[in-house]
């Protein structure tokens, strides 16, 4: 009982709740609350762009490790991104073909006046159409100093992944030296994360309690839509695109493959952690006949920068609530959500929970944050469903990856 009431997401649930008791029996009146949630909000917004810029730079330039790996690093960070990018490319065909947030009633969308009223400025300022090239250019900061004070989350992340490879192109002492000092500054802006999720239930109280007296309990209903898309998308890569690169560019038979999955799987889907279904996966695919040299460094990697179960989360919460707030997202919204969710993991290893990342994503697409609170109740689902997809990812990379690596040491 004692470890229930400390775990957070207890409480977080509980706050849910409470919420929703107290705006259906308040109904409008229970925006008085929304202040929790506001301040909340702003928290998070305060170290949004701090930790994307350290977490990116860091882990960019931790990628300088890779490179004595050769032939097993350039594959494998290959496999991941490009995997990673279907991944995210389907959750938007997805969102867009079933619109989980748009059938909410535009008159009560509107009801909620900071969001609306944001909302509205984003989406004025959304441009009307923009060519590829356009795009391209507009993703390289002329003044990286003026992408952090503005918020601009894609320049952050392309020069944070420029900056990063030129750090990992220094001297191991050097490069050392600048690393742990990125990855200590990390560690306190992650200090800084975990104060502020001890506000969080108070912050999902309030914005609850409004958003269930502004739009009633079908709104809590309509964000469970996003669940079984989720769902649909994982099943898709974890039971197609996972096993299809295994047939067609690895040695392992889909049989060995599946059964041997079985335990990480259900190790990384009951604790929700990567890092603690590692040696599990390690076990798994020794009995895939996976070399140790080739699983002992894919793995560790994939459980840094393979997030393609969190980047499909990521681009269902920025579609849901484009939906929800009315906003038509241009072509030039969706490259920026495909391209931060996918770039975007490889800072992610280390950062508790999927909020910081997640709200990126939003900024980036030029959607309010307001409503993200609304998913926290059912995180930890998503969050079992994305690690199990992460992990499984992990293996089907070491699998491929051994291959070309054994092809190439027979030659």
């Amino acid at each position: 009982m004692k470890k229930l009431l400390k775990n957070l997401g207890v409480w977080i649930v509980l706050a849910m709740v409470v919420g929703v008791v107290v705006g259906i029996a308040m109904g409008p009146e229970a925006s008085m609350f929304k202040p929790l949630g506001d301040l909340f909000i702003q928290l998070i917004k305060m170290l949004v762009v701090p930790l994307v810029a350290v977490s990116i730079i860091g882990g960019a330039a931790a990628l300088g490790e890779t490179r004595s790996a050769g032939l097993v690093g350039g594959l494998s960070i290959g496999y991941m991104l490009l995997t990673t990018a279907i991944a995210i490319i389907l959750a938007i065909t997805l969102g867009v073909v079933f619109q989980p947030g748009a059938s909410v009633d535009a008159e009560a969308v509107a009801a909620i006046e900071t969001a609306g009223a944001e909302a509205g400025a984003m989406a004025q300022a959304a441009p009307a159409e923009m060519s590829f090239w356009d795009t391209v250019i507009g993703m390289i900061p002329s003044n990286p100093i003026a992408a952090l004070t503005e918020g601009n989350i894609l320049q952050i992340i392309i020069f944070g992944l420029f900056l990063g490879f030129g750090i990992s192109a220094l001297p191991t002492e050097r490069r050392r030296k600048v690393v742990g000092g990125l990855n200590t500054l990390l560690d306190a802006l992650i200090w800084c994360i975990t104060k502020v999720m001890y506000v969080a239930p108070f912050g999902v109280f309030g914005l609850i309690a409004d958003a269930t007296g502004t739009f009633g309990f079908d709104i809590l209903m309509q964000v469970a839509n996003v669940l079984w898309i989720d769902l649909l998308a994982v099943a898709i890569i974890g039971l197609g695109l996972y096993p299809l690169t295994i047939y067609l560019f690895s040695r392992v038979p889909l049989k060995t493959y599946f059964r041997a999955m079985v335990k990480p799987q259900v190790v990384s889907f009951s604790t929700a952690s990567s890092l603690a279904t590692l040696p599990v996966n390690m076990e798994a695919c020794e009995q895939m006949g996976v070399s140790k040299q080739t699983a002992g460094f894919v793995l560790p990697l994939g459980a840094t920068i393979n997030m393609s179960g969190n980047a499909i989360y990521y681009a269902l919460v920025a579609l849901f609530f484009a939906q929800f707030y009315g906003i038509e997202l241009t072509m030039a919204n969706y490259v920026s959500i495909t391209i931060v969710c996918t770039l975007g993991a490889i800072g992610q290893a280390g950062v508790p929970g999927p909020t910081l990342l997640a709200a990126a994503v939003l900024v980036a697409a030029g959607i309010p944050l307001e409503g993200l609170p609304l998913f926290y109740a059912l995180d930890r689902i998503f969050d079992m469903i994305r690690t199990t997809l992460n992990i499984t990812g992990d293996a089907a990379c070491a699998a491929v990856v051994d291959r070309f690596v054994r092809d190439r040491e027979q030659r």
